[in-house]
């Protein structure tokens, strides 16, 4: 054998940029990547159909989907989602699922293909500088322009996404990048000068610090977000307030992280939370307050807000601590181990108890509630009878934005973290299908149930499509009141009952419902019967009470996607509801 033949054989071999992004993240675990093609990145596409065998490829049939589609997949496990599009358009409908991501602390990898480097600027046909779009709602991003740099970065952008406060990573690639060849060196250090993730633990002192606030406290609240979720302490949540006695109150991005059945659970705070829990807020004397960041849809009034208590405040993040509401000892750390720890001193508080009998009392005497005797479908009666249905099942709910959302939030029982998909930050409409989509593609053997209203899912009901060709059984709960019901239930109560463009069918119509007239009959409506039928999916319509729970099982007896539309009034209210704001104070109750 000649010398060259051997060196030939020991050269590491070349491969292109597509390739090394594409193996980084079969490296790093990822399984699903949901990922619209085009002209900018048809070499990662490539790559992606050489990894068949270890790298399922969701294609949605919008970008937004593919965004929110890798958000369900990323909300349902604590893993990374994955989204790819091409340049131009297809980045930037990506561009509200990373805003979204962003918001609610998702970690999300957005990989765009882009025009090539040498016409960057030049205004090329589908260019758009998405990494300067993207720069204020990503965690980080890059734009590549050197092929021996695609695997180190890869490697940094789940670093990113995935320490200290998960978040989003955009990576643009452009496409001379994605065909050029290197070895790739796959063990490159990071070069994240600006990016320091500190073992952020509560100190010893702190934890004390806390063990004496509670022997002190006589009225203490737990007030637990969703950073409880994202750090894995559901269960020590659980032990803490049980060891102690405390009561817990979470916010809608904390739904799952105490279990909503539990004695000492008090379900959501906020505009629409409980009564009881907002009661509690105005009346503690101590709050804990875990993983959450004092929302404005929490908070209300800041000053009014938990007004007479001492607020401990840990989060992992630091610039949450004191932005909104200050705290008495602000802590930053990891829930989860302040959490371990706190339950390695912890003692029962004795002295709480008068306070939580109290607190049971309200739950009693006010609890989440509907007209159960109108001889219609309400929307509240039929999440609460999805959820008696499904309580003994593995079930995974997802929702769009608006009253649906809200009443979801109140009506369905959560046992379970990572079992509610919800944009609470951004409060994006259409969020609800793409996302039930992606949780469905990494759970296979979960019921996995969209609960949306008629204008949230018109923003995104081309993914049924994608559901049918995926062999995605998810199910839709649709809520069909023919309106925008949230801004109607706006227009109620602070604009006379002006309807201003609420009204969802035939615009000739508008000017009647907008005088207290209608519903019209269905005919003068969309039929989503039909069209979830055209897309393929099982589908029905149902308006009558007693044909409701025969309904629902059979949507939740269909091996494939359904739709089950479900006509419901359009002038119910979300209640109870503290106005934008005002304090609870003001809180409206019937």
């Amino acid at each position: 054998m000649s010398r060259t033949t051997v060196d030939t054989e020991k050269e590491p071999a070349l491969i292109s940029g597509a390739e090394i992004l594409v193996r980084s993240l079969v490296q790093h675990g990822v399984d699903t990547v949901f990922a619209y093609p085009g002209g900018a990145s048809m070499p990662l596409h490539q790559a992606l159909t050489r990894h068949r065998d270890r790298l399922r490829t969701i294609l949605p049939r919008h970008e937004q989907g593919c965004g929110f589609g890798a958000q369900g997949y990323a909300r349902s496990t604590g893993k990374v989602g994955v989204c790819m599009a091409t340049s131009g358009p297809g980045a930037t409908n990506l561009v509200t699922a990373i805003a979204d991501a962003k918001l609610d602390s998702v970690p999300l990898i957005a990989i765009t293909g882009q025009v090539p480097t040498a016409v960057i600027g030049s205004d090329a046909f589908q260019e758009t500088p998405i990494v300067e779009v993207c720069r204020g709602i990503t965690k980080h991003h890059y734009l590549v322009t050197d092929v021996n740099d695609v695997a180190r970065i890869m490697r940094e952008a789940f670093h990113v996404a995935t320490t200290g406060r998960p978040g989003p990573v955009l990576v643009d690639m452009p496409k001379n990048i994605q065909l050029a060849s290197c070895v790739p060196d796959w063990d490159a250090p990071m070069n994240l000068p600006g990016y320091h993730v500190e073992d952020r633990r509560a100190q010893p002192e702190q934890i004390q610090q806390i063990a004496a606030a509670l022997q002190l406290a006589k009225r203490p609240l737990i007030y637990a977000g969703g950073g409880i979720i994202a750090a894995e302490a559901a269960s020590e949540l659980r032990t803490f307030a049980e060891r102690t006695g405390i009561p817990v109150t979470t916010t809608l991005m904390g739904l799952g992280a105490f279990p909503s059945d539990h004695p000492l659970s008090l379900n959501m705070l906020g505009m629409h939370g409980a009564v009881y829990a907002n009661w509690a807020v105005r009346d503690c004397d101590l709050l804990i307050a875990l993983g959450v960041r004092f929302d404005d849809r929490v908070t209300g009034k800041l000053e009014e807000f938990a007004k007479h208590a001492k607020i401990i405040h840990i989060d992992i993040d630091p610039s949450e601590l004191n932005k909104n509401k200050d705290a008495h000892l602000p802590i930053v750390g990891d829930v989860k181990d302040a959490l371990a720890r706190l339950n390695e001193v912890v003692e029962p508080l004795p002295q709480i108890e008068p306070w939580v009998a109290r607190v049971q009392q309200w739950k009693r005497e006010h609890p989440f509630r509907y007209d159960e005797s109108f001889d219609g479908i309400l929307q509240q009666h039929a999440i609460a009878e999805l959820s008696r249905l499904t309580a003994e099942r593995k079930t995974i709910i997802a929702v769009g934005v608006g009253q649906h959302q809200m009443w979801a939030a109140q009506f369905y029982s959560f046992r379970e973290p990572r079992t509610w998909l919800s944009s609470s930050g951004l409060g994006t409409m259409g969020f609800g299908l793409p996302a039930a989509m992606g949780a469905q593609a990494a759970h296979p053997d979960a019921l996995v149930i969209d609960i949306d209203g008629d204008g949230s899912f018109q923003m995104n009901i081309q993914e049924l499509a994608t559901c049918y060709c995926e062999h995605l059984p998810v199910k839709v709960l649709l809520l069909n009141n023919q309106h925008l019901g949230m801004v109607v239930q706006w227009e109620d109560r602070f604009m006379a009952g002006n309807r201003a463009h609420t009204y969802l069918g035939p615009v000739d119509d508008e000017e009647a419902v907008g005088r207290g007239k209608g519903p019209f009959p269905q005919s003068r409506y969309p039929d989503y019967e039909t069209i979830a039928k055209g897309y393929r999916c099982g589908a029905a319509t149902v308006s009558r009470k007693s044909d409701l729970v025969p309904a629902l099982e059979e949507m939740l007896a269909y091996s494939g996607p359904y739709v089950l539309n479900v006509l419901v009034p359009y002038h119910e209210h979300v209640l109870p509801m503290i106005p934008s704001g005002a304090s609870v104070h003001d809180m409206i109750l019937e």
